[in-house]
């Protein structure tokens, strides 16, 4: 074999190496992001009306860095630990999907804070309710977990809700309540 062709393929086994590690410790996110924006628009386009504004909460993520998830568990329904931790997933799904495309820089800061999330119980529908509420007023965002009622409880019962913000704010809102 002639020295120029051994060459040639010494630099072209190099490259390939070298594209392989860049790729592996940077995946190409770029092309994955543009993707998601299109079937996102795809998917909005099947639904009436106009697509939803963004949440307040986004401003905060540029000028907070700590974020944090509450879930508040309904004490009075007495529920098993499985059942919980079932209806504790839901509501972190729940605000999870909320938040994907309403206010992501708010989501991204949360993971990159670690996801922390803290369960907290409350005693009432009613005092999850005005707690809603609160939040709102807020500007935080929230959702509710409303159960099916196939097994341990009622049908449509307010089980878990999730509030995600800066930690700061959350804390204002549920400063009285004890961990689960």
């Amino acid at each position: 074999m002639d020295l120029t062709w051994l060459s040639a393929i010494v630099v072209g086994a190099g490259c390939l190496v070298l594209g392989y590690c860049i790729r592996s410790k940077y995946p190409p996110r770029i092309f994955i992001k543009a993707k998601l924006a299109k079937s996102n628009e795809s998917s909005r386009s099947g639904k009436k009306g106009k697509p939803k504004e963004p949440l307040e909460i986004e401003n905060l993520a540029d000028i907070l860095e700590d974020f944090k998830m509450v879930l508040v568990v309904r004490n009075d329904l007495k529920m098993g630990k499985g059942k919980i931790a079932a209806q504790c997933s839901h509501a972190t799904l729940g605000l999870y999907k909320k938040l994907h495309y309403r206010a992501p820089k708010a989501l991204n800061r949360w993971e990159m804070c670690a996801q922390p999330k803290v369960v907290l119980k409350i005693e009432s529908e009613e005092d999850m309710l005005v707690l809603q509420e609160r939040a709102k007023s807020l500007k935080l965002p929230t959702h509710i977990t409303i159960d099916a009622g196939r097994t341990q409880i009622a049908p449509n019962s307010r089980t878990v809700m999730a509030i995600l913000g800066p930690v700061e704010v959350v804390d204002d809102v549920t400063g009285g309540l004890k961990l689960l």
